[in-house]
């Protein structure tokens, strides 16, 4: 039975609703960010506020909260010429992917994720990756998931389970999720707290929380949040 888990934590939306779904199943949960060199930077500032604010809301969880990790990848940054590295207009490529494809983005990710659950002896891994309401990101898939749970789990003789919550949910039903988790204490948390804007923008604020409201990322935030208050 597994107990132990770690959560690879942006401070966004979906990875919010991750770490509460993992607070709601395991025992110990710590989580991970990565500093790649993201346009959107603020992100891992926003993160910080975020913990805070579940571990004092949130008392039956705060308990379950283990240490929190910031991994420097900045290697990644520099590698990539992408629209989440680079200051370049959001456009699709003539390969058919978007520009914020940041190619092996979640393939590093997820080995240094379980390089660090090794040595904290953590059995699980949870990300936020999506195939159903996604922006065509082939290291979202849950084929490349279920590939990178065998080669990490045979490449480190353990075995790891990749736990993907919101593989088949699109947005709308990941703040229902939310809300079945934590109720409106947490989604107002969402709101107000996570960071989803590629262009890192906390100045402008909107029914569904901080952000430019034209990136791809806020217009798929907003969308969702329009059909999860139109059901609710």
């Amino acid at each position: 039975m597994h107990s132990r888990a770690l959560v690879l934590f942006s401070g966004g939306q979906d990875s919010t609703t991750c770490l509460a779904l993992a607070l709601s199943k395991y025992d110990h949960v710590e989580t991970v960010a990565f500093d790649y060199g993201q346009r959107h930077h603020v992100e891992l500032q926003a993160r910080l506020q975020v913990l805070a604010h579940i571990k004092a809301q949130f008392p039956h969880w705060a308990g379950k909260m283990g240490e929190d990790h910031l991994l420097d990848l900045s290697v990644l940054g520099q590698v990539s010429e992408t629209s989440l590295t680079r200051d370049m207009v959001f456009k699709m490529e003539e390969s058919g992917l978007p520009n914020t494809f940041v190619p092996g983005r979640n393939l590093l990710f997820l080995t240094l994720a379980a390089a660090l659950a090794y040595r904290r002896n953590l059995e699980v891994i949870v990300t936020g990756v999506c195939e159903t309401d996604f922006s065509g990101y082939p290291d979202c898939r849950d084929d490349t998931m279920k590939a990178m749970q065998l080669a990490l789990s045979l490449g480190m003789d353990k075995r790891y389970l990749i736990e993907t919550p919101l593989m088949w949910i699109d947005k709308a039903q990941t703040w229902q999720l939310a809300h079945q988790l934590g109720g409106q204490a947490l989604v107002d948390l969402i709101v107000e707290d996570t960071h989803t804007c590629y262009l890192g923008d906390r100045v402008h604020r909107h029914a569904w929380g901080y952000g430019c409201g034209q990136c791809p990322a806020c217009e798929l935030r907003a969308r969702g949040f329009e059909r999860f208050t139109a059901l609710t």
